[in-house]
């Protein structure tokens, strides 16, 4: 159970006005309200100056959405006046809400996850929800608890390839309680549309869809969110970076050229806008005939090794071409969980034990 002791100890680290002391010593802790993992922290701060609210608010969100148990964080400043405030003005939840000139200044972290990863392509026709999925489930089968984000708003295709019918419910801290399966936490525009009528939105709505998932969806704990991206470089991406700071990016491709100009363009993406890429994953690699065991290169070879060297990202691995890997999404069970010692499967563990290996998982 979270307990208040725990909250004040994790705001013991940050510093008070002016660097001096720190918010526990310096008493600037009004109240702390705990409710079923929702937190809630009045402050006093007796400063004018916006900046240093908003720098103090800021890293008391950050800390304690990074705190075992947390679920959601509401921090509440009171004290004097900051500039540019109205006169007999209530004291708001934060003074930090006024948009900045840097619109990657309003990131915040999922309050109980850990990681978030993106996994991306340039173009479609990759694989790369296939290869989200089934990365999902080997990290799951590692011992990970784990999420999944259908990001793709126009196609998604979360609920065909784990075979869900289920509807999201209402959440208990937050606006919307994921469907859970298995042990996974899913999310997508697929499991309230019907299948039969195209999505035809415009941007905006799109943006404030994905920042709904981002920011009203009851995730809890995770070791790990997986964000399927639409392919592209266009607003989902921009919203999913300007929303929540990244663990890293994942760029999925083909061995063929064309696959590569586009993937190489989509990794450029995310170095512009300064969230890391954790490496490439190489899909439909060789295919390797079950009869006479003959490997042939059906889509070029060692296309994820040249965009490596090229671009200093490391290949996290190649996954071959099987037909039952395609047999298998449309079945509703993937390949991982449904032939868990098959070439394929040990091949997406392989990608999960390096994820693990640059970010664990936290000992039990």
């Amino acid at each position: 159970m979270l307990e208040r002791d725990a909250i004040i100890e994790a705001l013991r680290g940050i510093k008070d006005i002016g660097g001096e002391g720190d918010l526990v010593t310096n008493k600037r802790i009004q109240d702390v309200e705990i409710d079923d993992g929702r937190v809630k922290v009045t402050l006093f701060l007796a400063t004018r100056d916006k900046d240093e609210k908003c720098r103090i608010e800021d890293e008391c969100f950050d800390i304690l959405a990074k705190t075992k148990g947390v679920l959601d964080v509401q921090i509440v400043t009171q004290g004097p006046q900051v500039v540019g405030e109205g006169a007999g003005q209530k004291p708001q939840p934060s003074s930090c809400s006024t948009p900045s000139g840097n619109p990657f200044d309003d990131q915040a972290p999922i309050p109980g996850v850990k990681n978030i990863i993106a996994v991306a392509s340039g173009k479609g026709g990759v694989g790369k929800s296939t290869v989200c999925v089934n990365l999902a489930l080997a990290l799951q089968k590692r011992g990970a608890k784990v999420g999944l984000l259908d990001a793709d708003i126009y196609g998604p295709s979360l609920h065909i390839l784990l075979g869900v019918t289920a509807r999201p419910t209402a959440g208990k801290t937050k606006e919307i309680a994921p469907v859970e399966q298995d042990g996974l936490r899913l999310m997508s525009l697929g499991f309230l549309t019907d299948p039969n009528i195209p999505v035809i939105w415009r941007g905006p709505i799109v943006m404030g869809v994905i920042k709904k998932f981002l920011e009203d969806v009851e995730w809890g704990e995770l070791d790990y969110l997986m964000i399927d991206l639409p392919p592209g470089t266009g607003d989902v991406q921009l919203t999913l970076v300007q929303t929540v700071p990244l663990t890293g990016a994942i760029i999925v491709t083909t061995p063929s050229h064309i696959a590569l100009v586009d993937a190489e363009k989509g990794l450029r993406m995310f170095e512009e806008v300064k969230a890391p890429v954790m490496g490439i994953v190489e899909n439909m690699s060789a295919f390797v005939c079950p009869h006479c065991g003959e490997k042939t290169d059906i889509f070029d070879r060692d296309g994820g090794k040249k965009i490596s060297s090229k671009t200093s990202v490391p290949l996290l691995g190649q996954i071959p071409l099987d037909p039952k890997v395609r047999a298998d999404g449309d079945q509703g069970v993937p390949t991982v969980k449904s032939d868990g010692d098959s070439p394929i499967s040990k091949a997406f563990l392989e990608v999960a034990d390096k994820i693990l290996a640059q970010y664990p998982v936290e000992s039990k």
